[in-house]
């Protein structure tokens, strides 16, 4: 039973670190600062890989121990490290909302300002006249 609460404990570290990592890029994307995009999102898929060899780890040992009874100690940690997670699933789902907003936001923006490129672009166009070259040696 042991092996099956360090497991849990592991699960949360890495998924504090996930937190963390999502808590400092949070702060970059509200700055407008997204150069980092997608070094974050291989950073994030890194350790979901983590989480989830860790979950089958819990799958192997608990089939390993079924049968074996559980002290009351033990049933206490597994419930303590498995409301700690659910603690920071519960964090993290926040801030993937906070993530998504702010990227669908700077994503709005950038559309606006191609639209606003392109509006531009037809009023230059209009304004244009004819061959310049060839009025200047008319005149001439």
């Amino acid at each position: 039973m042991d092996t099956i609460i360090n497991l849990l404990n592991d699960k949360n570290y890495h998924l504090q670190k996930f937190h963390q990592m999502n808590e400092a890029e949070l702060m970059n994307f509200s700055e407008g600062n997204f150069d980092g995009l997608e070094v974050f999102y291989q950073s994030r898929e890194t350790i979901l890989d983590l989480i989830r060899c860790i979950d089958r780890l819990i799958e192997a040992a608990s089939v390993a121990q079924d049968g074996v009874s559980v002290s009351d100690q033990n049933k206490q940690d597994m419930i303590k490290a498995m409301n700690q997670k659910d603690d920071l699933v519960t964090r993290i789902l926040a801030q993937d909302l906070q993530i998504l907003s702010l990227i669908e936001q700077a994503k709005s923006n950038i559309i606006k300002e191609l639209r606003t490129v392109q509006s531009a672009k037809k009023a230059v166009g209009a304004y244009k006249t004819g061959d310049v070259a060839n009025k200047l040696d008319e005149k001439a």
